[in-house]
């Protein structure tokens, strides 16, 4: 059964007279004259039927019943401030930005959300899909992910996987069409090619040609095959089973575990871009950004050791 509560506005005088042994002091705290304070402690006294405080050589001391209870009521009062605190929070600490590559995004962080919010009910997530230079000073950006060489001056960067890449198809593919048993065999298919742009791999390019060459199948025609603007849409096309795509663990790691793609061949060739989390350097320890930080860390740790 719910309890009469005495004024909160005297609870918190004689909080503060208690603490501060002085009307004077927690006059100045409250922003109230003394003989306010005073009167709250009277009625309060009157109300509850105690005495709180009484004077010994003109100093205010507490009784036994006071002493007993300023504990439970200073703690009361510190988790009504928080509580009033929570409240406050405005949309810019509740809501977490988050700039990510189109297909980082579909590949890997929409499919594991889910758990962040569960780990973090009282953040919520923007996501905003790009492969734009962030400037986290105008455009309202929490946190990125980068696919890039890591060098993102005046920014933290955390590299998230160590990327190597190497050809996935559809498991349809070896049940129709042309052989897949060595790297020469890809001269029979159609090979997809994703047309990275110069600000992604500081003109290094990720392409079939590349990795030909590293698997002793220079001779195959590596500019043979339809093209697409991104990785997602190339991957896509892969299940499909339009023919092989160049991939890389953070992005085909769950469709392999699924078998909706597997890998032809054993050649990985190790390349020096990877996917970054970025953020400023100022910013690295607010809750929401420090959460995400530890929350993805945690994922790619788990994967890696599933």
């Amino acid at each position: 059964m719910n309890q009469r509560l005495p004024s909160l506005n005297a609870l918190r005088a004689f909080e503060a007279v208690a603490r501060h042994l002085s009307l004077t002091k927690a006059a100045q705290e409250l922003h109230v004259t003394p003989a306010a304070v005073s009167h709250q402690i009277k009625a309060l006294e009157a109300d509850l039927g105690v005495s709180l405080l009484r004077r010994l050589k003109g100093k205010f001391v507490l009784t036994e019943t006071a002493q007993a209870a300023l504990p439970l009521l200073s703690g009361g009062f510190d988790q009504i401030a928080e509580a009033a605190r929570r409240m406050r929070l405005d949309e810019t600490q509740r809501f977490l930005t988050i700039s990510v590559s189109p297909t980082f995004a579909v590949t890997w962080l929409v499919r594991r959300l889910g758990s962040f919010s569960a780990a973090f009910p009282e953040i919520d997530v923007r996501l905003q899909t790009t492969n734009a230079i962030t400037d986290f000073s105008s455009d309202g950006v929490d946190i990125a992910i980068r696919f890039g060489a890591g060098d993102y001056p005046g920014e933290q960067a955390i590299r998230l996987f160590d990327e190597e890449i190497f050809p996935v198809c559809s498991p349809l593919l070896f049940d129709r069409g042309p052989p897949l048993d060595r790297p020469a065999d890809l001269a029979g298919h159609n090979l997809l090619h994703v047309e990275w742009t110069w600000s992604m791999t500081r003109g290094e390019p990720l392409d079939w040609q590349m990795w030909l060459r590293a698997a002793g199948a220079g001779e195959v025609d590596a500019q043979r095959g339809p093209r697409f603007s991104n990785a997602g849409l190339a991957l896509q096309a892969a299940i499909e089973g339009l023919g092989p795509a160049l991939g890389s663990e953070a992005l085909v790691g769950d469709e392999l575990a699924a078998g909706r793609l597997v890998r032809p061949f054993d050649v990985a060739l190790p390349v020096n871009f990877a996917y970054y989390l970025v953020y400023p350097e100022d910013t690295a320890e607010r809750p929401k950004v420090a959460s995400f930080r530890h929350w993805i860390l945690s994922e790619i740790a788990a994967g890696a050791s599933a």
